[in-house]
């Protein structure tokens, strides 16, 4: 029931997402007087919309995106009304189909609120203002994490005091076996709820644990330890012995190291504001790497939904298998708070994808339209300084192939996901 309230809620955190980004271009769009006819979440049909002014919002039936519909996205040929052009091509029909719907939204009196009419920059705002939108929810959800809830980091609060060393191997039990010698740390006299504050003179705050504990593994022969007790300072002198341990790094591989018995407590570290913009940096970064890669990993997603391969836990997913994640997030039985780290971290890293695939330069993604718009405000300037006329707008019609073929490869890479999602998908947990 968990896993199904999971994918719910998830689901609907991508659907706000992309509104969100949806909503910055339509923000900017009334801003500068542009029309707006639709604002839809979701492609195909409608399942539900209604009309607040001169645009209708509403909800399509395949939640895969959403678009707003701004007048006058492509500009009319050189030298031809708004009919059918006289040019020929293998592409030609395409162009001017899609000159022609374009044309067929604009009515007299909205002749002057079309998108392309506008200055190249403000054009550009309007394009780039989904994607940022994306961004600054990314900012705030990571923001909510690290200074709101915090990271959980180990302390240097003593937990638990383990009353005898036995093997690794040896049955778990309450009672510690007969000949069974004590830890050090029990030998030592440490208790539950002492704050070590210093290892062998070396002062550690309350969220130095893994530094304590690293430092307790490299320490040999009887060392110093002072702990704070019912608000008084007491030094212990346990003589940590070597054993093996599991590794820090790689929870599979064990390392010799210091045994003192104790176990720390763990908590939530509350980091500041350039503890957040230090995680942007690091996920954009990530991201874009992933997104490069994307072509690379088309063999291996094709392998785990036709050949039964193994799924990559680093590869992508689609809006399923984000849902399901989400809900296997919420089915676990880690603490509220780690399950709401981990849903809001995840629901942040999907913003930070659709902040960063927005501003690919190929339509019919908003890149498509901010670099046609940034070409065209070089081309003025040129024009401006050689003393040329006005060379007018890009004409974004001739790149609508580009289009259709980016619009095809999408729904083919949508598809394979959402397959891979259902048949073989990939599990956090």
């Amino acid at each position: 029931m968990m896993t199904v309230i999971g994918i719910v809620i998830f689901f609907v955190g991508i659907l706000f997402s992309v509104a969100w980004h949806e909503l910055g271009h339509f923000t900017t769009a009334k801003w500068f007087g542009i029309k707006v006819p639709e604002f839809m979440v979701g492609f195909g049909r409608t399942i539900w919309s209604r009309k607040v002014g001169e645009t209708e919002f509403g909800l399509k039936a395949v939640p895969l995106g959403g678009y707003i519909r701004m007048i006058g996205m492509i500009p009319p040929a050189k030298g031809e009304t708004l009919g059918r052009s006289r040019r020929t091509g293998p592409f030609q029909g395409l162009i001017d189909d899609a000159r022609q719907q374009s044309a067929m939204d604009v009515k007299p009196e909205d002749a002057d609120r079309q998108f392309y009419l506008r200055a190249p920059w403000k054009r550009i705002i309007v394009m780039f203002a989904g994607p940022f939108m994306n961004l600054v929810l990314a900012v705030f959800l990571f923001a909510v994490v690290l200074m709101g809830i915090g990271v959980p980091t180990s302390t240097t609060d003593v937990g638990q005091v383990s009353a005898c060393v036995v093997s690794a191997t040896a049955p778990s039990t309450e009672q510690c076996p007969p000949g069974a010698p004590p830890t050090p740390a029990a030998a030592a006299g440490f208790r539950p709820g002492d704050r070590i504050v210093a290892f062998n003179g070396h002062p550690y705050t309350q969220f130095d644990g893994r530094d304590l504990q690293e430092a307790i593994r490299a320490s040999s022969g009887t060392v110093t330890v002072t702990v704070e007790r019912d608000g008084q300072r007491i030094d212990l002198h346990p003589t940590p012995i070597r054993t093996e341990l599991t590794s820090f790094d790689d929870g599979s591989q064990t390392v010799q190291g210091g045994f003192l018995g104790v176990s720390l407590v763990s908590a939530y570290e509350r980091k500041d504001v350039g503890a957040v913009f230090e995680q942007i940096g690091d996920i954009v970064a990530r991201t874009g790497h992933a997104i490069v890669q994307l072509p690379a990993r088309v063999p291996g997603l094709f392998g785990a939904v036709f050949l039964g391969e193994q799924r990559d836990v680093n590869g992508p997913i689609g809006i399923v298998g984000a849902s399901r994640i989400g809900g296997e997030i919420l089915a676990s039985d880690a603490p509220p708070l780690a399950e709401l780290s981990v849903f809001l971290q995840l629901l942040a890293g999907l913003n930070i994808s659709l902040f960063l695939f927005n501003l690919l330069p190929i339509p019919p993604l908003d890149g498509g339209q901010i670099f046609p718009a940034i070409w065209e405000a070089v081309k003025r300037r040129i024009a401006k300084l050689r003393g040329l006329p006005d060379p007018g707008p890009v004409d974004v019609a001739k790149l609508m192939p580009v289009a259709y073929v980016v619009a095809l490869v999408f729904i083919g890479w949508s598809a394979l996901l959402f397959v891979a999602d259902i048949i073989n998908p990939v599990q956090l947990f």
